[in-house]
């Protein structure tokens, strides 16, 4: 039997194990040591042992396939270690996240306690060179964002806000110093951070019309005026704030310090998706910022987009993510669920909704998983980016509601997690850019012509 053969079935193999016997298995053995052994077995034991592991199914049941989201196998263009650290992300949100995120997401909670356990798998700021980050490529925050979202879409908007756009404007815009301060801290998640750019009346249009200012008082600068949606703020030790210069008329950016005197944020509160997330509605009135303080590579919106082009990538994947749990879920249900003495999986409209939603999913796997390989590339431009927030934030509000759909009425509880991602995938549409603003970009790329409003 070839290499080639013996390492397809020895996937096959592990495939037919689900994500709770696989999170056993990897607590009592090595993975990566067990798939070299099984590597090395011929085909007559290869066959045997899955004979011996298909023989522990309930009696009378049918020798189903997995429950994998990952249909065109992207995995295995991971490398060894890449695929140990994915599976180490998806096992955490399993065992540590899963069972408390339905409770808080109904009471618009945040698990603080999560925090210290998400230190011990050091995927904070992973494409970032130095101040202790992994320094992996742009592929594997893209594929962490999608394990994280699978679970729950709130738990990894707290984390990509923190890690993504809170570090990412730092890590982009801040001097030596700033650097050297913050991101070893943030990193180790020992300091929590926020991205404050949205704002009470201006969403698409921040790039000509913020409304807060900045303005140097010849000692400080002097912030007035309001953000909304801002993740985390409610907790966070840093919120980088985006004001725009009184003087010059160009954004600029601050690292405004929890506790800081003129700075208020006010938890927003009957949001019907991202519940979990803790936004804030931030006052700032006459808040002093030291220069100290002040982003010192932040002088126009356009590096403000620099921080966004190299994050909106990240809410594809989280997409990519959402629709994944969805579809598991479904799936999972429809083999379960029986009507008229059979599992509804059985019947043919259902079957045909769940090709629709694994069809949706591969096509925006593949894309999101091109799009970061241009990142690592550096071929990223603003349209790729956009491309991919439109495309699969749509198909993942198809995915969401044909879940919802095959489930019945059982659809929209809690207990059975599509309800969740149903109305999580609303605010994805939405955030880090509208359906429409992204479409003009692409539009823009493409024609030649800008159909924006001046």
């Amino acid at each position: 039997m070839s290499v080639f053969k013996k390492v397809r079935n020895t996937l096959r193999l592990l495939k037919s194990v689900d994500l709770d016997q696989l999170a056993k298995i990897n607590q009592q053995i090595d993975l990566s040591e067990a798939m070299k052994s099984l590597g090395q077995l011929d085909e007559r034991q290869l066959k045997g042992l899955m004979k011996m592991l298909k023989t522990k199914r309930k009696k009378g049941q049918s020798d189903l396939p997995p429950i994998d989201g990952d249909f065109y196998n992207l995995d295995l263009k991971l490398s060894e270690d890449q695929r140990k650290l994915q599976m180490e992300v998806r096992n955490f949100m399993e065992d540590q996240v899963r069972p408390l995120v339905n409770d808080h997401w109904n009471r618009a909670k945040f698990p603080h306690e999560i925090i210290e356990k998400f230190k011990k798998l050091n995927i904070t700021g992973v494409p970032y060179k130095g101040y202790g980050c992994p320094d992996l490529p742009f592929l594997m925050e893209g594929i962490i964002a999608q394990e994280i979202a699978r679970v729950d879409v709130s738990i990894s908007t707290f984390f990509g806000v923190h890690s993504g756009l809170a570090m990412g404007s730092i890590y982009l815009c801040g001097s030596e110093e700033q650097k050297q301060e913050w991101l070893p801290k943030m990193q180790k998640l020992d300091a929590i951070g926020a991205f404050g750019l949205t704002e009470p009346n201006v969403g698409s249009g921040v790039a000509g019309g913020l409304e807060t200012t900045c303005k140097f008082d010849g000692e400080n600068w002097v912030l007035n005026g309001q953000k909304k949606w801002i993740g985390n703020a409610t907790f966070a030790d840093v919120i980088i704030i985006w004001a725009r210069d009184e003087d010059s008329n160009q954004v600029k950016g601050f690292l405004v310090r929890k506790g800081n005197p003129g700075f208020k944020a006010e938890k927003m509160e009957d949001k019907m998706a991202l519940r979990i997330v803790q936004n804030a509605l931030i006052t700032l009135t006459n808040c002093k910022v030291p220069e100290s303080d002040r982003l010192q590579e932040a002088n126009s919106f356009k590096d403000t987009a620099k921080v966004l082009q190299m994050t909106r990538a990240g809410v594809a994947w989280q997409a990519v993510g959402c629709a994944r749990g969805a579809y598991e879920s479904a799936l999972k249900y429809t083999r379960k669920r029986e009507q008229f003495g059979r599992p509804i999986a059985s019947y043919q409209l259902i079957q045909n909704h769940l090709v629709e939603m694994v069809s949706n999913l591969t096509a925006m796997q593949t894309l999101v998983f091109r799009l970061s390989e241009m990142q690592d590339a550096g071929l990223l431009t603003d349209e790729h980016a956009s491309l991919a927030k439109v495309f699969c934030s749509m198909r993942t509000r198809d995915v969401v509601s044909r879940a919802r759909e095959v489930m019945g009425g059982n659809g929209i509880l809690l207990d059975y997690d599509v309800a969740r991602f149903v109305a999580d995938a609303e605010a994805i549409y939405s955030y880090e850019g509208t359906k429409e603003i992204n479409s003009l970009i692409v539009g823009r790329a493409i024609t030649g012509y800008s159909a924006f409003v001046s």
